[in-house]
Order: C-alpha cells, then structure tokens, then sequence
C-alpha cells in the first residue's frame, strides 16, 4: 500500500476522502485478521492435526482394503498347500494333528489375551478382525497346524 506525500492533496472532496478513509479502514481491517490468523497458534495446530487425521484415516483404509487382498491370496495358498499336506501325512501324524491344533489354538488364545491387555485400540480391533477370520478359517488352520507337525517331525527325524 502506497500513500502520496503528506503536502498532496489526497481527495478532491470530503466525500471522497470518507471513501479512501473507508477503503483504508477495510484494508487495515483485512491485514489484522491475517495478522492474527497467522499467529494464532491453537487455531493452526487445529487444522494440522484435522488435515493429519485425514491423511491418516485414508492411509488406513487403503491398508486395510490391501490387507484384505492379501489375506484372501494367503488363503488360497493355505488352502492349496493344506491338501497337499494332508495328502502326504502318514497316519501317526494324522492321529496327533488334532491335539497339535487344540494346543495351537490354545497358545493363540493365551497370546490374544496378553494381546487385549496391552494393545492399544486400533491394534485390538485388527487382532479381532484376524481372530474372527481364523475362526471362519479353521479347517485352512489345521491344516497349516499338520504341515507345521510334519515339518517338525521330518526335521527331528534326520536331526
């Protein structure tokens, strides 16, 4: 904002000088609350924390929509490796499989408590949303369960 030198005249009448007065006044006014918006420190950490929640809440979704994907193609390798798996179990193991997952199932749930104890909330409901799809998903986890007692007992035998 350019003023004229103080020995001009600025206004022509005394109505035009209420005007240019007015028109400063607005301008000033206009300054003062940039001014202030700017050095209103809680009002910009407000809107960064919105705007960084936002960016937040959308990251999560776009992980979750990935984790879903991923969890549907783990299931179908599970699924696929589980019968091959089976296929190949000799009896002995085929009779201990069951114990093996009620033992798996047991130490899961052992580990969800600890887990509901000291996670935090967004990690409580994504252990929920894993639990409730093992459940859905329990013949795939037995037969995980029998693959992993094979592994074990192919291993103790060489070793």
């Amino acid at each position: 904002m350019t003023q004229p030198p103080h020995d001009e005249p600025t206004a022509d009448s005394p109505e035009e000088l209420r005007e240019q007065v007015e028109q400063t006044r607005q301008e000033l006014g206009r300054t003062v609350d940039a001014l202030a918006a700017k050095t209103d420190v809680k009002a910009r950490a407000q809107e960064k924390t919105a705007e960084v929640k936002e960016q937040a809440v959308a990251r999560s979704e776009e992980l979750k929509e990935q984790a879903v994907l991923k969890a549907g193609e783990l299931k179908a390798k599970a699924a696929e490796t589980a019968s091959r798996v089976r296929d190949k179990l000799p009896e002995p193991v085929k009779e201990k499989a069951p114990q093996a997952a009620r033992q798996a199932r047991a130490k899961a749930s052992q580990a969800g408590r600890l887990l509901q104890d000291r996670a935090p909330e967004p990690v409580r409901s994504g252990a929920t949303q894993g639990a409730r799809m093992a459940r859905e998903n329990r013949n795939v986890l037995l037969g995980v369960a029998a693959a992993g007692v094979v592994l074990w007992l192919a291993c103790r035998r060489k070793g």
